[in-house]
């Protein structure tokens, strides 16, 4: 499923999720799976991963930065 990560746009259903990958080649890998609940917004903000509920409560999951695909990248099977 395919995430709009700009803080503003909610989630429609239950999502789980282990890594989000951006358009430019990034990943961020979670240290920990997560569900995002319908109405969660999720967002990159100072170099991390926020996730805002539709509660108003801000989660800032654990997890690092891996890049996914360019020169000395593991490519992907």
């Amino acid at each position: 499923m395919r995430l709009v990560a700009d803080g503003a746009t909610p989630t429609s259903r239950l999502v789980l999720v282990k890594d989000l990958e951006t358009d430019d080649g990034y990943a961020f890998e979670l240290a920990n799976p997560l569900f995002l609940a319908p109405g969660d917004r999720v967002a990159f903000e100072d170099g991390g991963f926020v996730v805002v509920q539709a509660s108003g409560v801000r989660l800032s999951p654990i997890g690092d930065w891996a890049t996914r695909c360019g020169p000395g990248s593991p490519r992907r099977q």
